[in-house]
C-alpha cells in the first residue's frame, strides 16, 4: 500500500477512554493500518480520565494520537453524560472538537487523504469540510468516510441550539440537519460524507429498513451506492488465552483441555459446584432490551432448573437487576449474578464458560462472539447484524458451522438454541473438536484493516 494518510477521528479510544466498542475500534484499526504501511493518526478529546501527559501520545509503533484539549468541555468524570442524562452542552463540546480536529491537521501540517469519522460526535467534520473549509486548499484533496457504529445514537439537539454549530441557518432544512424539528448531527454527516460504512455487512443492509433505520432509512437509501459494511475485528494481543494474565491457566487450541482449569477456579471463586462436566453458560452484557434480556427473562427460571451453571456480569435497567437478584436467591446453587462492571472478571468468564449467550434484538457488529471464539467458548446468538456475519449454526453431521443460532426474536427459539448447545456439550469428542475449530478462526484487525484500505482507495478513485 502506498503511503496513504489517514486521520481517524473518534470521541473515545483505548487505552485512553472507553464507554463501548467504538473505543476498541479507534485504538486498534489505526495500528493495523500502520502495520500495512499507512501513515495513520488518531484525534480525540482529552478527557479527565486520559492519563497521557501533554497534547500528544503514541499507540502501536508510531501512530500519533492528537488530543484536543479544553478543560471546560472535556475535564469531566464521564465522557457524554452523568446519572442525570446527557451533558447539556454536548453540541458545544463536539462542535468544538470537530473544528479543532481540522485545525490540528493544519498545525501539524498533516494533510490527510482520508478523514475516517465515527458516530455523531464527529459528524460535523464532513459538514465543515464542505462549508467552512470548502475553499481551503489545505483540504482540497481530503475525502471523508463516515462509519456508523450504532445508528440509534444520532446526536439530536433542540432547534435553538443550531447556532452552536457556527453554520448558516440555510442548512437547517430537511435535506441536511432538520429531523422532526430537531438538529440531527449524524444525518448531516451522512449527507456530506464521501462514503459511509458500518460495522458489519448485514447491519449495512438492516439499516436501510424501517425496523432498523431509526428514522434515517430514507437518507441512507439515497446514499446506498456509497454504503458498505465491514466487520470489526478484535485485538488478538489483548484477547489471547495463551498470554492472558487475568486467567488462571493459559491454553491454546492444541492444549484446549487446560481451559477447564479456568472453569474449576471460577466455580470455586463464585461458590458454585466444582465440576467440569456441568455446562457453564456465561453472559456479559448491558442489561437492556436491545441485548435480548427480555427474552432471557422469559426463560431464565426454566433454564436454571436444568443441570447448568449460569454466570452473569453486567449492569443496566433496574427491572433486570431486580429479576437477577431474585434468580440468585431462588437458584443460588447454580448461579453467579454480578451486577457490576469488572474487566478482570469478564476475561475469566470468557475463559471458563462452555457456552456464551448473545440474544440481541439488534447488534451492529458485536465483539463478544469473536472473543468467545478466541477463548474456545461456543456462542449462542440471534441472527442479526454482525452476529449473523460471524456465527453459523453448527451441523452435527457435516461439522460445518461454529455456534448455535436462532432468527425469530422469540424466547422459545432462544431456549431451543441453548438446548442444542447443551446437547452438544454431552458429546465431549465433538465438542472439543468444535472448541479447537473456533479457537483457530481469524477475527483479528488485520483482515478488517485490509478491507478498509481497499475502501479508502476506492473513495480516492485509485
Amino acid at each position: 500500500m502506498s503511503k496513504l494518510k489517514v486521520l481517524f477521528a473518534a470521541s473515545e479510544a483505548v487505552p485512553f477512554a472507553k464507554t463501548g466498542g467504538l473505543a476498541d475500534v479507534a485504538g486498534s484499526l489505526p495500528v493495523a493500518l500502520e502495520e500495512m504501511g499507512a501513515d495513520a493518526r488518531l484525534v480525540m478529546p482529552k478527557y479527565g480520565c486520559v492519563k497521557a501527559k501533554g497534547s500528544e501520545a503514541v499507540i502501536g509503533k508510531d501512530v500519533k494520537v492528537y488530543f484536543i484539549e479544553n478543560e471546560e468541555f472535556f475535564d469531566r468524570k464521564e465522557l457524554y453524560g452523568d446519572k442525570f442524562g446527557d451533558y447539556h452542552d454536548n453540541l458545544d463540546r463536539f462542535a468544538f472538537f470537530c473544528r479543532e480536529a481540522l485545525e490540528r491537521c493544519k498545525q501539524e501540517n498533516f494533510q490527510p487523504d482520508i478523514i475516517h469519522c465515527n458516530d455523531w460526535q464527529t459528524a460535523l467534520i464532513p459538514v465543515y469540510l464542505n462549508t467552512l473549509y470548502k475553499y481551503d486548499p489545505f483540504f482540497a484533496n481530503t475525502k471523508v468516510l463516515f462509519t456508523i457504529h450504532n445508528l440509534a445514537y444520532q446526536g439530536l439537539f433542540n432547534k435553538d441550539e443550531f447556532t452552536k454549530t457556527g453554520l448558516d441557518w440555510v442548512l437547517f432544512t430537511i435535506e441536511y440537519f432538520e429531523f422532526y424539528g430537531k438538529v440531527n448531527l449524524m444525518k448531516a454527516g451522512l449527507v456530506y460524507a464521501d462514503a459511509i460504512s458500518t460495522v458489519s455487512p448485514t447491519y449495512a443492509k438492516e439499516i436501510l429498513t424501517k425496523e432498523f433505520g431509526c428514522g434515517l432509512e430514507g437518507v441512507l437509501k439515497n446514499r446506498e451506492s456509497v454504503l458498505s459494511g465491514i466487520l470489526n475485528g478484535i485485538n488478538y494481543d489483548l484477547w489471547d488465552p495463551e498470554t492472558d494474565r487475568k486467567i488462571t491457566k493459559h491454553y491454546s487450541a492444541q492444549t484446549a483441555d487446560d481451559k477447564y482449569a479456568n472453569k474449576e477456579k471460577l466455580q470455586k471463586d463464585m461458590g458454585l459446584k466444582i465440576d467440569r462436566d456441568i455446562p457453564m453458560i456465561g453472559m456479559i452484557s448491558r442489561l437492556a432490551d436491545q441485548k435480548g434480556l427480555d427474552l432471557v427473562a422469559k426463560i431464565i427460571n426454566d433454564l436454571l432448573n436444568l443441570k447448568v451453571q449460569f454466570i452473569l456480569l453486567g449492569t443496566g435497567d433496574n427491572k433486570y437487576h431486580i429479576l437477577f437478584e431474585k434468580m440468585a436467591r431462588i437458584h443460588g446453587k447454580n448461579t453467579s449474578i454480578n451486577l457490576k462492571f469488572d474487566a478482570t472478571l469478564a476475561q475469566k468468564i470468557y475463559a471458563a464458560s462452555d457456552i456464551f449467550l448473545i440474544p440481541s434484538k439488534y447488534e451492529p457488529c458485536g465483539l463478544s462472539q469473536m472473543i468467545s471464539f478466541r477463548y474456545g467458548t461456543i456462542p449462542v446468538v440471534r441472527q442479526t447484524g454482525g452476529l449473523k456475519d460471524s456465527v453459523q449454526e453448527f451441523d452435527l453431521k457435516t461439522r460445518e458451522g461454529n455456534g448455535f443460532t436462532f432468527s425469530e426474536y422469540r424466547a422459545d427459539h432462544l431456549f431451543a438454541a441453548i438446548k442444542r448447545a447443551l446437547s452438544l456439550f454431552k458429546n465431549k469428542a465433538v465438542r472439543m473438536e468444535l472448541v479447537k475449530k473456533i479457537m483457530a478462526l481469524d477475527f483479528s484487525w488485520e483482515a478488517s484493516a485490509k478491507e478498509y484500505a481497499k475502501l479508502y482507495e476506492k473513495i480516492l478513485g485509485k
